[in-house]
């Protein structure tokens, strides 16, 4: 791929909470790292609740809001495209931008069925243009550091990695019935927010080829049917009519690593008090790492030390020595911290890196072949719990 010079025209397709953070990231991107990046117009966004659409767009400096996403494949101007909306509308819209040679970043996960994702999958590999997709925990400083604390030995040989996302979005019996509580097991809490958690995982700690010990359940079993819309996990007003949850609020696994590690996983959207919690513990026979992301702007580290009385765990405060910090944020010092808001930008700008072309590029986005290992993870996951927590194999990262 060649540098580009011209301007890259971006839409955001979903104004939404994650559209949002989408619309974000693209208006910060020449703001951070280095020159190279060509001017960015901010062209669309689009939300068949115009309203929602209009007032998004005037937030983030959009040119327009569009009334639905069909408008942004049919508009020849725009080349670059984010998909964030509900998990099965993904595989069409990619399809038909794909189709009018748009790049695309999809949010995870990558669609509402596996069948889907294998379908979008095989559309990437014919594509002449840019397929991405949003794992945006890949860009946190913290995560960052700690992977490369593992990639070069820091840890010695693991041992175990304890992974879990735990939300309380869910916990509200009273919450109305959305599209995230659709659709069969697997596409709940294991789709939303364990994908975040597994992607995590082989990030730092490399291939899962094996899960077992699987359970799957759900806390709140009927909910509200909303009288309007629903946006992001905003609560809404509802009816007296009551429908069925299709999916689970928690589930847990252990999952074999291809080193031989083993890691235990457990994630729910109804855990009470943890609007965001994903956190994660990697130890090896010569250290430990560990990070959560309610105090995203540090991580902990212990290793051995030349005397027993110095060892234990150290706080880790984000700065220019991790990855990201230096030129990712305007004031370069340890402490000022970090978020999810820069974690968005940074992988904004990795993606728009791809499409121009630049010459020192941030680290490529996630893949549509990526986002579909995770989804036959948690594939893997349902069948264990459907057959009494049996060990299920991952296919290899081949297939």
């Amino acid at each position: 791929m060649t540098t580009r010079s011209k301007p890259i025209s971006v839409a955001v397709i979903g104004a939404g909470m994650a559209g949002r953070s989408h619309a974000a990231g693209y208006r910060n991107v020449n703001t951070v790292f280095g020159a190279g990046l060509p001017p960015v117009r901010l062209a669309a966004i689009a939300d068949a609740n115009v309203e929602l659409g209009e007032d998004a767009a005037r937030r983030y400096g959009y040119e327009k809001a569009l009334p639905s996403w069909e408008a942004v494949v049919e508009d020849p101007t725009i080349d670059a495209v984010s998909i964030v909306v509900g998990n099965a509308l993904h595989r069409p819209i990619a399809e038909a931008l794909v189709a009018a040679g748009k790049h695309v970043l999809c949010e995870k996960p990558l669609a509402g069925s596996l069948e889907d994702a294998r379908a979008m999958a095989e559309l990437e590999l014919g594509a002449d243009v840019v397929t991405a997709v949003g794992y945006t925990f890949r860009r946190s400083p913290g995560i960052a550091g700690i992977r490369d604390h593992v990639l070069h030995g820091e840890l010695g040989d693991l041992t175990l990695f304890g992974g879990r996302y735990w939300c309380d979005y869910a916990t509200d019996p009273n919450g109305p019935l959305s599209w995230r509580f659709k659709g069969g097991a697997g596409s709940g809490a294991l789709g939303d927010v364990g994908s975040h958690i597994i992607d995590a995982a082989e990030y730092v700690a490399g291939p899962i080829v094996s899960v077992s010990g699987a359970f799957l359940s759900t806390q709140i079993p009927k909910r509200p049917l909303p009288l309007g819309a629903v946006v992001g996990h905003n609560g809404a007003p509802v009816s007296d009519e009551f429908g069925e949850v299709e999916n689970e609020d928690t589930a847990t696994f252990t999952a074999r690593f291809e080193s031989g590690l083993v890691g235990t996983f457990s994630v729910t959207r109804t855990g009470f008090g943890l609007p965001n919690g994903l956190a994660f513990d990697v130890l090896g026979v010569g250290g430990r790492a560990a990070f959560d992301q309610h105090r995203p702007a540090e991580y902990l580290f212990d290793e051995a030390q030349p005397e027993a009385r110095t060892r234990g765990a150290r706080q880790i405060i984000v700065g220019p020595q991790l990855p990201y910090f230096a030129g990712g944020v305007p004031m370069e010092a340890p402490g000022v911290g970090a978020s999810n808001a820069d974690n968005f930008t940074y992988q904004a700008r990795a993606f728009l890196d791809q499409v121009a072309g630049v010459a020192e590029p941030l680290p490529a986005c996630a893949t549509f072949a990526d986002a579909l290992r995770t989804m036959e993870i948690i594939r893997a996951v349902v069948d264990s719990s459907r057959n009494g927590g049996a060990l299920t194999p991952v296919p290899p990262t081949s297939a």
